[in-house]
């Protein structure tokens, strides 16, 4: 029915590197080399403060408590409350529209996750919730965050 645009042959050359134009025309011994060479012999002495500087982003944690550079982002969905009868733990039911493949129209489809929920989030509250390491058998998402409460 619909056919897919053929792409173009990619070439194996791999692209040019660039470099800075500064570098290639200077000449050995000027002046700019030699400030480049003071600035190198004075780079030991403040070592230590930027050491300092740097320790607490060694350790690994930024605002939000992940570990930097470790994770990737993780996939956030917001949904509603359908179920708060467990203890500590919440059913949410996520709805997506999903275009049918044969009527060309946007149809609704509805996926629940099970959340552990440490906020307190009641039946019709809209929340956001985070996928997480696997906490019982069909529980692999947290609630971060209660979007908006239910209409009392």
């Amino acid at each position: 029915m619909f056919r897919r645009k053929k792409t173009e042959e990619q070439t194996d050359t791999p692209p040019a590197i660039e470099t800075s134009d500064s570098a290639a025309t200077e000449e050995p011994g000027s002046p700019a080399e030699a400030s480049e060479a003071e600035a190198v012999a004075t780079a030991p002495e403040s070592q230590p403060a930027a050491e300092a500087s740097a320790a607490p982003e060694a350790t690994g944690t930024s605002v939000d408590g992940a570990a930097s550079g470790r994770r990737g982002n993780r996939v956030q969905k917001v949904g509603t409350v359908s179920s708060d009868k467990m203890q500590k733990t919440v059913v949410v039911r996520v709805d997506r529209l999903v275009r049918h493949p044969k009527y060309r129209r946007y149809v609704r489809r509805t996926s629940k996750f099970m959340a552990h929920d440490e906020l307190g989030a009641t039946t019709g509250d809209r929340v956001r919730i985070v996928e997480t390491r696997p906490l019982s058998t069909r529980k692999r998402w947290r609630v971060v965050e209660i979007v908006q409460k239910a209409a009392k």
